[in-house]
């Protein structure tokens, strides 16, 4: 039987956010990797030493690469992905639950998936999501965009009911997978919310132009919404052939408030989350009991 602590201080959890910036090639990426999870593991223990560690890191994680035919020659099948090795091993050398913001995967023929993965501390995979909602856009400033063209959508959404350990004994969390442009589709992150979620994540790669017009307002908002802790951990900086990301990697609580920002640069942003406070902002603003049927009419 599952003890569930009920102290106050055992419903926290340390998190921590990597913000990188991603090149080309999967085999650039591992070492910079490794190092950044291993300093955010480092940071949690001496920051949070007796709460259970979450560390998350961006979409497109292993690889952004911007030329389809070189990104369909990097990838790899999940049963023989580098990528699933790899964070299997860090989760275990960290004790950490740890999310693989998102990796591509050969799903078939000519097309991937954007397939995140949350691991356990012992290396299983606990959840696995593939990218629902695919950005196929042409911005103002003649930058374009057409993920369809190589990535293949998923039709689920995902969550899990993990267990996590402290001192004190143990307690589940509820977490929600998403990635990136999901944050515009609301319906998506009030679905995860009415099946129990306590904390969504929102691995990206977010372009600058958007990012300065909009992160901040859609992650406050999906996490008032919802009344959930949102973690979004970001790519930042400029990439292969001048794509620029965002970064500004994101701890957001249910009330809505920033409760971390990574800034521009790489490195980690911290956290200790509470989640007492998921129950807490859904007595105040209990939208989630209120939905109603209604038609549309013009």
């Amino acid at each position: 039987m599952v003890n569930i602590v009920s102290d106050h201080a055992a419903r926290k959890i340390a998190v921590a956010l990597v913000q990188c910036s991603s090149r080309r090639e999967v085999t650039e990426n591992l070492h910079p990797l490794r190092e950044l999870v291993t300093q955010a593991s480092a940071k949690l223990d001496a920051l949070y030493p007796m709460q259970p560690k979450l560390i998350l890191t961006p979409e497109n994680v292993l690889m952004m690469e911007p030329d389809a035919k070189r990104a369909l020659a990097q990838a790899q099948p999940e049963a023989e992905h580098v990528g699933i090795n790899f964070f299997a091993e860090l989760a275990r050398q960290t004790h950490s639950i740890l999310l693989a913001g998102s990796l591509a995967v050969r799903v078939a023929g000519d097309k991937l998936a954007n397939r995140s993965y949350l691991f356990a501390p012992d290396g299983k995979i606990l959840a696995k999501y593939s990218k629902i909602h695919l950005f196929d856009v042409d911005l103002a400033n003649g930058e374009s965009y057409r993920e369809s063209n190589l990535y293949a959508p998923g039709d689920e959404a995902m969550g899990v009911d993990a267990a996590l350990g402290t001192s004190l004994g143990n307690f589940h969390a509820k977490l929600g997978l998403t990635i990136c442009y999901d944050v515009r589709f609301a319906m998506l992150y009030r679905a995860l919310a009415r099946a129990g979620a306590e904390i969504l994540f929102v691995p990206a790669a977010f372009t600058a132009t958007t990012g300065r017009a909009h992160w901040h307002v859609l992650l406050r908002a999906r996490a008032i919404e919802t009344g959930c802790f949102i973690l979004a951990a970001a790519q930042t900086g400029t990439h292969a052939e001048g794509r620029q990301t965002f970064g500004h990697s994101l701890v957001v609580t249910p009330w809505g408030e920033v409760l971390a920002d990574g800034g521009e640069a790489v490195g980690v942003v911290t956290a200790a989350i509470d989640l007492a406070e998921v129950a807490l902002a859904r007595r105040r603003i209990p939208s989630l009991q209120h939905d109603r049927n209604f038609l549309i009419g013009f």
